[in-house]
């Protein structure tokens, strides 16, 4: 029995971790909170144009895809600052991947968006 109350407190304190790492991203994140301000208004926006289950679904998946993108992009930056805060080629490339791959997070969602907002003034 004691396994498993090491577990569920093992759980609650990651859930703690987890929810202070959300925290940091959405008050000192530039990007994460610009994120979050065109996530709130297309959601807005979804809730004027009616939204079907199916295109809530899509929209909602399509923000969660760039939060995520964009917060492991801040967490791979500051580990490489970490690592070596002078300017360096190899971390700068690193960085640059990062930030391409929350690019294509930012693309797909855009592609998403003219999928279910397009024909809806057409």
């Amino acid at each position: 029995m004691k396994k498993e109350h090491n577990f569920f407190i093992g759980r609650l304190k990651a859930f703690k971790y987890a929810a202070k790492g959300f925290w940091i991203l959405i008050t000192t994140e530039h990007s994460i909170i610009a994120q979050l301000i065109i996530a709130f208004i297309i959601t807005i926006v979804g809730f004027i144009m009616h939204l079907s289950a199916t295109e809530w679904m899509f929209q909602t998946l399509a923000i969660g895809l760039v939060l995520v993108a964009e917060s492991l992009n801040t967490g791979i930056e500051k580990m490489a600052d970490f690592v070596h805060p002078d300017y360096h080629k190899k971390i700068g490339l690193i960085k640059d991947i990062s930030a391409g791959a929350a690019f294509i997070a930012a693309i797909i969602a855009t592609i998403i968006g003219l999928f279910i907002y397009i024909p809806k003034f057409i």
